[in-house]
Formats: C-alpha cells, structure tokens, sequence
C-alpha cells in the first residue's frame, strides 16, 4: 500500500512539473521574454568553443596588473574576415600545427597579397611595448626630411629611467636619419620623442600621438590605441597581433624603412660642442643576422607588456610577416619565436588564407563582417511526442535545472510529508483481536 502511494505522489509531480516544461521552453508567438534565452545544445551555424593555441611551457615571472583592456567591439573583431573573431587558434583547413610559443597573440600574413595564413587570437587585445615604434615610423617617415638637422631638448630625455636609450646628448644636433636609426637598432626612447615632437608641429610630441592615432584609423588598425610615441606603458595604450600586421605592412613598403630597419650596426657622430666623442650601436633583431631571408623587424619589451616581436623575411618570391605579443624570452627569445612562426609559415601553400589585411583607407563598410547563423541544410523531422511526463523526464536527461530544481523540491516536499505520515502512524496503539482466517 505504501508503495503504491509513493509511487502515485510522484507520477503526479512529474506530470505537474511536465505539463509546465513546455512554457518555459518555448514561447508562444508574439511573447516578449522576459530573461536571457535558455541555453540550447550546440546545433548547426552556432559558434563552437575556440581552438586552442599550442603554448610552449614558460617560467613563472612577476608582472604589474595587466591593465583592463577597453570593451570588445564586435565590428572589430571581424576586420579582415569572420574567421579571425577567435581568442583561440585559426589555421587554413589541412594545414600542419603551428610551433607552440609562449607569446600569448601572434599573425603571420603574406606582406605582399594581405593574405593571413593563420593566428591566435589575433584580434585579442594587447600592451605594444616597444613594436608601437612601428606605428610611429608608419606616421612619421612620410613627414620628415631625413637630411633634415634636429637639437635635442632636455625634454626629448624625459623617459622612463634604465629603458631603452640610443644616447642622444641634450643640446647634441643629429640629422633626422640617424635619430631613426637609433630607433629602430636601438630602440632609443629618447629618440621617438625626438621625432613625434618634430613630425607634432605646434604641439611637439601630444600632436605627435595624437597623429600615430589618426594613422592607425587609417591603416585600418582599430584596435589600437598610442599614449607614447615610444611604446613605454601608458593607461590606456593597447594594440593586436592583427593591427600590428597592418602596420607593420605599411613601414615595410616605405623603402627608407627597410634600408633602416636591416642595417646592422651604425655610428652616432660625435658632438664636438659638447666635447663628447661618436660611438658605434648595433640592431638588437637578431633575426637579420641568423634568419635567412630576414627584411628587419621591431623588438619590444617592458615588465608589463613582457616580449613583443615583429619580423619579416622573404622565400622563393613570398615576403611574410610575424606579429606577437605578451611573450616569454625563456626557453626561446622573441625573435626565434617568430622565426619559427615564418618557417611554419613558408611551409604553406601559397593560396593559404584565413584572412586578409584590410587595405590603408579601405572604408568600414567594405570590412567583412561576421555572418549570421544559417540553419542546417538538412531538414530535422519534428520531435517525437513524449507526453508531459516524458518530455519533463527527457529534459531533466539533458541536465535542465529548470525543470531538474523544481520536481527535487517537490519530491522532497512529498517524501518528506509520506515519511511523517507513516511515523505518525507507526506511533499508533494497534487494537488487539483474534486474526480472521
């Protein structure tokens, strides 16, 4: 008797609890929701969880707090093609593994089409360090006459004290052309606020930001943003491996940059005013050296941002560029990370393409956008019918709370009332009589 009470109560919460299930799973026409839409399983035309980068083991270092990166535009996680709106790892179909680094970002595209041959997380935001140099030779260069003499102020050596300085004197006068090679050899701070205050006019160098910005607007380059001319940490200052390849496309068509940029060691001239003597510096891009095939490139580096790399290099008529960021210089530097990123590049097929540098000036409504999610090709039969009881039954198999959380509570409730009852009755005095045959 027990039993079958038991077995009553329940089949009449389920059947309660089903009869409501179909309210709560589907709307009737014309309803507004009034909450998030349920979580559905994973269909036809839904994005599938990210791929994951290969990640090379790196040693545990002490960093400040990454800065809080601004709020994702979705319009621009797409420029350049769909496929590259991933925080995770985007390869052409069939292609072989890439190299597992540690940089935490990374591109190689082909300089000359635009075409990317694979990423992680390209449009991920990320601290530039010094690779934002970069973005200020692609805005300066075009400006500046580099037979041009320039005198150093006392506020052109106002960085950051032990960061990266070239060894430009206060008062020393330099032509325009070997302040840039100072830059790009040795990534000289002094010297970029040499020539964003000379390329600022008027307003020296917050004029000089101020157009490295509207450059990289222009360059398509949306995901970045300069608050110094150097590249040293500022709030608010963030870049991507994806716009780092545009700009980096830009400085590698400009011819006075490539001669820069693979120039292996340079003399800066004496001062004689200052009665100080010239003094030889060497590019600090290894890979011009050991790469063969290497056009130069651009290093980076602050305790914030960790490594940062960019480097180009040609084989058998392709020229390919590799952009990363946040990376480790242990076990492997920089640019032997992005050596690696080239070699598994070339190894492609030259129609290899997940994606493309957007063109300078190319305008917002020519950029790809994501599409929208299509519906399967296939027709799906409709859903057999269950019955209340058993479209509740199949929902709480799917792992439903919202059905799961309701029917438990009601179970306990009923199992909770039927044990108190049978206590209560256990506790009754029995009448005694003669049992009945």
């Amino acid at each position: 008797m027990r039993a079958r009470v038991l077995a009553a109560v329940t089949a009449a919460v389920l059947l309660g609890a089903g009869t409501a299930a179909p309210a709560a799973h589907a709307a009737p026409a014309g309803a507004v929701a009034s909450g998030p839409p349920p979580a559905a399983a994973p269909t036809a035309g839904v994005a599938t969880p990210p791929l994951p980068c290969p990640k090379a083991p790196a040693p545990k270092v002490t960093r400040p707090p990454r800065p809080v990166p601004p709020p994702a535009v979705p319009a621009d996680r797409v420029v350049g093609g769909p496929r590259l709106d991933t925080p995770g790892l985007v390869v052409p179909d069939g292609a072989p593994a890439p190299p597992a680094v540690t940089a935490t970002s990374w591109l190689v595209a082909d300089l000359d089409t635009g075409a990317v041959l694979g990423a992680c997380g390209p449009h991920e935001y990320g601290t530039p360090a010094s690779t934002q140099k970069l973005l200020l030779a692609a805005t300066m260069l075009p400006r500046l006459d580099p037979k041009q003499v320039v005198t150093v102020t006392r506020g052109d050596l106002d960085i950051v004290p032990g960061s990266s300085a070239v060894g430009l004197l206060v008062g020393g006068k330099y032509t325009v052309e070997t302040v840039w090679l100072g830059l790009l050899l040795q990534s000289g701070n002094e010297a970029a606020n040499v020539l964003a205050r000379l390329g600022g006019g008027p307003d020296g160098v917050p004029g000089g930001v101020r157009a490295m910005n509207d450059e990289a607007r222009r360059l398509g380059a949306r995901q970045t943003h300069a608050v110094t001319p150097s590249g040293l940490d500022g709030k608010g200052q963030f870049t991507s491996a994806y716009d780092l390849a545009l700009i980096a496309r830009a400085c590698f068509a400009d011819p006075l940059f490539r001669r820069y940029t693979l120039t292996t060691r340079t003399r800066i001239p004496a001062q004689p005013a200052l009665k100080a003597g010239g003094f030889e510096i060497q590019n600090e891009n290894l890979l011009i050296q050991r790469y063969p095939g290497a056009l130069g490139g651009k290093t980076g580096f602050t305790e914030l941002a960790r490594h940062s790399y960019v480097g180009a290099a040609q084989r058998d008529g392709r020229r390919l560029v590799v952009t990363l960021l946040g990376a480790e210089g242990r076990p492997v530097r920089g640019w032997q990370q992005g050596a690696q990123l080239l070699d598994w590049g070339f190894s492609l097929p030259r129609d290899a393409s997940v994606g493309r540098l957007v063109a300078p000036g190319e305008p917002a409504a020519d950029v790809p956008q994501a599409a929208p999610p299509t519906a399967p090709t296939t027709a799906t039969p409709p859903a057999r019918w269950r019955g209340p009881a058993g479209t509740a039954l199949a929902r709480m198999a799917d792992g439903d709370w919202r059905v799961i959380v309701p029917t438990a509570g009601l179970l306990a409730l009923t199992v909770g009332v039927l044990v108190a009852v049978l206590v209560a009755r256990r506790g009754r005095p029995r009448r005694t009589g003669r049992r009945r045959g």
